[in-house]
């Protein structure tokens, strides 16, 4: 509010100033030479008798518009030495590079000068002499950030089907880059006012009769031990509206960065939260007890979750897209990404307390679901699995390479020496997946993690992955969380299920279980959802209505409330606990679905669902 009234004010003054005292401003007073601060002339007149006040409001109009030409110079010239080097030729590109280099490189003040000497005085020349001075740095901004864009997929593909220079920039290049670079355009506006003012108070820039601020200053600094006021207006002009250009650039900042608002989440009640447990004692691998991850604004992607993992198990980890699966395994191996944040009343693994201990190195392995973006495309595949053992196992070099070769072999990628010199674009998109796995066996993992491991691969491959995946738990006795959204392919491999919905597990149940024992209406509905070489041609698969809330958006009740269809008034209200109903078997719902409800579907009649638990 404060920069948008600031800026209405100077629009204001801009405008109107010099209709309301342009007459004021340019009338001669002869009997009114060079006096002080009166009633009639609020900061004292000029050597002419010139009302100051008057002229520092008209100059208002004249010293803006000439910082905004100049930032438009400098602002266009530099967007097009920043992207030249993109599209035009490798030597033409690194000529504007080393170019642009060398004049970032030159001091500033001197450069400006330089250029106001070129184009002479006069507030043209002096609007060309810091315009152009703007371009260099601007140029450098424009790209480093277009160097990072120019190498995305989308920018490849529409080069390979012919998308013209000025179509790739316009569409593709300006747009992702536009953020960064209005918010250093806005702030450099400050810089740009500044250096006017001060070509026009050399006499460098507005020549009389014309003036704007930096002039009104020159020709009033004789008189500042007589009547400082006079002369300090003008500077102070210049001081706030540079404050000015300043807190709109750290409002578009802030603007640019903001998400939707979101409200503190409360904290749980210290008795309604779970006792801790000494995980070492029923001989859990991983015990979680109350884990959380927050991020800035109190929003709560993993809301109080607790799991245990058994040495050697394998178990699933499943939901939609922004149930909180990644960012709890993430949180097990203390990756989450800054600002998030992750507590627990209680986080151990193998015995050692992740919330005071170094994390578990190459007992904790972790298989992402983008290869690519876990091996570097410019080193061999081999060097990247050999640091592994260099850096965590202390291997020698020559050791560390060997173990490559023969983690490769493990995972059944064929001739793995030869494989092992290659680069991962050389790779197919199975066995890339396959030397990520290979890259967790490196050390001797106690507990592998795969966070949708089987993602964007065909059939066929996805099969040969999991099948993988499987074997190396047999071989290495590890343990296994394997997180995805597809059910079938969690119940080809793990013994036991955990969903998830809304940062919460709202079921957890044997595999065994999984297609006619589901007691929670979001598991079943996933079930429902998938279909199987059984099912008949034509049959309506089970579907969800809405979607899932987003961290900070669930309220007081039951997460699925909202989307389930036997939700009751007490859903909305109070929120289910994760509840033991069997070995291996919990479930956070107020009316699960039991054997008897199951054959009769509910039935939703405005806010209350007629089926009776």
């Amino acid at each position: 509010m404060t920069a948008l009234s600031a800026c209405l004010l100077l629009v204001a003054f801009a405008v109107l100033g010099p209709v309301l005292f342009g007459d004021r401003a340019a009338r001669i007073d002869t009997d009114a030479i060079n006096q002080g601060s009166s009633a009639a002339h609020l900061l004292g007149t000029d050597q002419l008798g010139r009302d100051i006040a008057a002229r520092v409001v008209v100059a208002t109009r004249q010293t803006l518009r000439l910082t905004l030409l100049a930032a438009a110079v400098g602002v266009g010239g530099g967007l097009l030495l920043g992207v030249a080097p993109t599209v035009t030729g490798r030597r033409l590109g690194r000529l504007i590079t080393a170019t642009v280099g060398v004049l970032v490189a030159f001091p500033g003040l001197l450069f400006l000068l330089f250029l106001a000497t070129i184009f002479g005085v006069g507030s043209t020349g002096a609007v060309l002499a810091v315009g152009l001075a703007m371009v260099p740095p601007v140029a450098r901004l424009v790209q480093n950030l277009t160097a990072s864009v120019a190498g995305s997929d989308y920018v490849a593909a529409a080069r390979i089907l012919g998308v013209g220079r000025f179509r790739l920039v316009v569409r593709h290049l300006l747009p992702n880059i536009a953020e960064p670079s209005v918010l250093f355009a806005t702030q450099a506006m400050s810089g740009i006012l500044v250096a006017f003012s001060g070509l026009s108070f050399l006499g460098l820039g507005v020549q009389p009769p014309e003036y704007d601020w930096g002039r009104l200053l020159n020709e009033q600094l004789n008189r500042v031990y007589v009547n400082p006021v006079a002369a300090l207006a003008p500077g102070a002009a210049v001081v706030l509206t540079g404050l000015v250009f300043a807190l709109v650039g750290e409002v578009l900042a802030h603007a640019g960065g903001r998400r939707a608002p979101q409200r503190e989440e409360p904290e749980p009640r210290r008795d309604d939260m779970p006792a801790p447990t000494v995980p070492d004692e029923d001989g859990s691998l991983v015990s979680a007890r109350d884990l959380r991850v927050t991020f800035p604004g109190g929003r709560q992607a993993v809301r109080g979750i607790s799991l245990d993992i058994r040495a050697g198990e394998a178990v699933g980890l499943v939901g939609e897209s922004g149930s909180g699966k990644s960012l709890s395994a993430l949180a097990l191996a203390d990756l989450v990404p800054h600002p998030g944040q992750v507590r627990a009343r209680t986080l151990r693994f193998d015995g050692h307390d992740l919330r005071t201990e170094p994390k578990p190195g190459t007992e904790l392995a972790m298989v992402f679901q983008d290869p690519m973006a876990s091996l570097n495309p410019a080193l061999r595949v081999g060097r990247q699995l050999a640091e592994v053992a260099e850096v965590h196992l202390g291997a020698s070099r020559a050791r560390a390479a060997a173990r490559a070769v023969d983690r490769l072999g493990a995972v059944r990628i064929p001739e793995p020496e030869r494989r092992a010199r290659q680069r991962p674009h050389e790779y197919s998109g199975g066995m890339r997946q396959r030397a990520v796995i290979a890259m967790g066996l490196m050390g001797e993992p106690k507990l592998v993690v795969a966070d949708e491991p089987t993602t964007a691969l065909d059939v066929s491959v996805q099969r040969q992955v999991l099948d993988l995946l499987a074997e190396v738990r047999e071989d290495s006795g590890a343990a296994l969380l394997l997180i995805s959204h597809d059910l079938a392919v969690v119940s080809q491999v793990c013994e036991r299920i955990l969903v998830m919905y809304g940062g919460l597990i709202v079921e957890e149940l044997p595999v065994s279980a999984l297609a006619a024992g589901a007691a929670h209406p979001y598991t079943r509905a996933l079930v429902g959802a998938v279909p199987t070489m059984t099912t008949e041609p034509g049959t309506d698969l089970v579907t969800i209505p809405g979607r899932p809330p987003e961290p900070g958006e669930t309220g007081p009740g039951c997460p699925f409330a909202p989307r389930c269809a036997r939700v009751r008034e007490r859903c909305r209200t109070d929120a289910p606990a994760l509840t033991t109903t069997g070995p291996d078997r919990k479930v956070a719902c107020w009316y699960p679905v039991d054997e008897v409800t199951a054959r009769a579907p509910a039935r939703t009649t405005g806010r209350e669902s007629e089926t009776t638990p």
